[in-house]
């Protein structure tokens, strides 16, 4: 029979996915292969065969089984977010918690595309500019938002 293609997995097999997939982040594969009984030396190349799926099917199939697992309980959807924002504003407010309440709802208006953050961004410096040049800016300030801005440009007051 050859290696890992086996009916059944076995026990350290099992113990190898679940650590590989409730310590994902927090510990490496060879980490894992260890903690399921894997003999340290030879760790890394063990956690390096029991991921292939030519060498081992039925382990690298559980690994996508807990995966998945894990992701339906804990996952995030957008409606679960929703729902849980909505569920913190509603437990904020009976305490009397309106900041964290409030919060809450911003953070639903968010997720849910009500909120659009805006950024400008300007190049250039006012400094490195002559006063002939600022006034022009100015100018030309005043006469591309005159619709909100309600001034006029004034001339030079000292006649240059």
């Amino acid at each position: 029979m050859t290696r890992g293609l086996t009916k059944k997995l076995t026990e350290k097999q099992m113990k190898f996915s679940r650590a590989l997939v409730f310590n994902e982040t927090r510990l490496t594969p060879r980490e894992c292969a260890i903690e399921a009984g894997y003999d340290p030396d030879s760790s890394h190349v063990r956690a390096s065969e029991l991921r292939n799926p030519k060498l081992y099917p039925l382990v690298v199939k559980y690994i996508g089984e807990l995966r998945e697992e894990v992701q339906k309980t804990y996952g995030v959807t957008f409606e679960k977010h929703l729902m849980e924002l909505a569920k913190l504003r509603d437990e904020s407010r009976g305490k009397g918690a309106w900041s964290a309440a409030i919060n809450a709802e911003i953070a639903r208006g968010k997720a849910a595309g009500l909120y659009v953050d805006q950024k400008l961004v300007m190049t250039g410096n006012l400094d490195q500019m002559s006063e002939e040049e600022l006034q022009e800016k100015m100018k030309q300030i005043l006469e591309d938002h005159k619709n909100i801005i309600n001034i006029t440009a004034e001339e030079n007051p000292s006649g240059d």
